[in-house]
């Protein structure tokens, strides 16, 4: 049975990209854990490869929050800001196609035992509710009103899930929790400016995988996102961004067959990006 990876953010670090898949071994296949492009030297040629992989069957991408901040540019309703590198993207021969492959990409993967995202679960869901949540989005993602979506999917409210939930606050909730969240409150109300270790989110918020009774805690997950933490194996809980676009590393982690982390398993890395603007 061949060993599949989750792999951290590449950004757009396409020499990293391509570094790292020639370690993995032969018939490996992968899980990219979101933020495709953006910030990194390359986003192009990173994507044209993760494309490759995936169409070979190598390889699925899961959706970050930079992946969509560059579908709702292509549909014109975001500018560039001042570190983005999406601009090869937007002006390649091949940008219908590009952009069509990540709309069509999951927002979440899972097996039944293993879940991978890009930042976050609330802690109301289960692992089942989860992907029913992800699946939501990626149906918008898909449909060709999607640029209706994209217009309304950024914001910070609500900042807490309820089922009774509908239409693109629902979806807006949703999204921000896959794509976006690092802490929330016991409750699942979800901050988005903090953005450094554990221990530095606001009084009454905890990192999201620390909140109590959260319904996913048997789930053994693998997600990026995060990069202050670098690589983070807690209990049933894999962090996976380290910070290759600012010069740390790309990541790639054998996924265990069941649901519980193993120190064993295989570790593959390479070095990362020396971002100019790196601190």
């Amino acid at each position: 049975m061949s060993k599949i990876y989750a792999v951290g953010d590449v950004q757009g670090c396409a020499p990293s990209l391509k570094a790292l898949v020639k370690k993995l071994p032969p018939k490996s296949k992968m899980i990219f854990l979101g933020d495709l492009v953006n910030r990194g030297p390359d986003s192009l040629g990173a994507l044209r490869h993760l494309k490759t992989l995936q169409e070979s069957g190598r390889a699925e991408c899961i959706l970050g929050n930079h992946d969509l901040h560059l579908l709702a540019i292509d549909a014109g309703l975001r500018k560039t800001k001042g570190l983005d590198t999406v601009e090869s993207i937007l002006h390649a021969p091949d940008r219908v196609e590009l952009i069509d492959w990540i709309r069509n990409r999951p927002m979440a993967l899972s097996n039944g035992k293993v879940l991978t995202v890009h930042a976050g679960v609330l802690p109301q869901w289960d692992l089942q509710q989860t992907i029913e949540c992800a699946q939501e989005v990626e149906k918008a993602l898909r449909g060709k009103s999607y640029k209706i979506f994209l217009a309304n999917m950024y914001g910070n409210t609500p900042t807490k899930w309820s089922n009774s939930l509908k239409g693109y606050e629902r979806l807006r909730v949703i999204t921000n929790a896959l794509t976006r969240m690092r802490f929330c409150s016991p409750t699942g109300q979800m901050e988005f400016e903090s953005k450094e270790g554990l221990e530095d989110g606001p009084k009454g918020y905890t990192p999201w995988f620390m909140a109590p009774k959260r319904k996913t805690a048997n789930t053994l997950i693998y997600f990026g996102h995060w990069s202050t933490l670098g690589l983070m194996r807690k209990h049933n809980v894999i962090g996976l961004d380290t910070g290759c676009v600012w010069g740390g590393k790309l990541t790639a982690l054998e996924i265990s067959e069941s649901n519980q982390d193993n120190p064993k398993l295989d570790i593959i890395q390479v070095g990362g990006y020396d971002h100019p603007l790196r601190m």
